[in-house]
């Protein structure tokens, strides 16, 4: 997993038994363990807990996973989804581990090529775009 040494401090925390409506920008590290309903984007790296409900797109540099998630995941460097974690969407990095018993139902583009990754990344969201509008 590519987690950069540098980013061992977490910046922001929403603690178990708390619930944010609406979207999160952070410049750092966050750690969900609450209920999210809105999109999550960090510059950096975002561990999401086991007992986490996140509904709504989550974009950051990389990803631990183990809650349940409704939307996209989106981290270049790597997403790392443990055995508790569900996600309802679609799911893009070069770095992709997978722990047993993990629920994934949607797309997942997982190529370590940078230059073959845009493009896929790229191509995908186009299709779906044009898909959204014609249903």
């Amino acid at each position: 997993m590519a987690f950069a040494i540098e980013d061992v401090t977490i910046n922001t925390i929403i603690g178990a038994g708390s619930a944010v409506a609406g979207d999160i920008r952070i410049n750092g590290v966050i750690r969900v363990d609450g209920d999210v309903n809105g999109d999550i984007e960090t510059t950096s790296n975002i561990i999401i807990g086991d007992k986490a409900r996140i509904r709504g797109n989550i974009k950051a540099a990389s990803a631990i996973v183990g809650g349940i998630v409704i939307g996209d995941v989106t981290a270049p460097k790597g997403i790392h989804l443990l055995s508790t974690c569900a996600i309802i969407g679609n799911v893009t990095t070069k770095s992709l581990q997978i722990d047993e018993d993990v629920v994934l139902n949607g797309h997942c583009i997982s190529l370590s090529d940078e230059e073959t990754y845009e493009k896929s990344l790229q191509d995908f969201l186009i299709e779906r775009s044009i898909k959204s509008k014609a249903i």
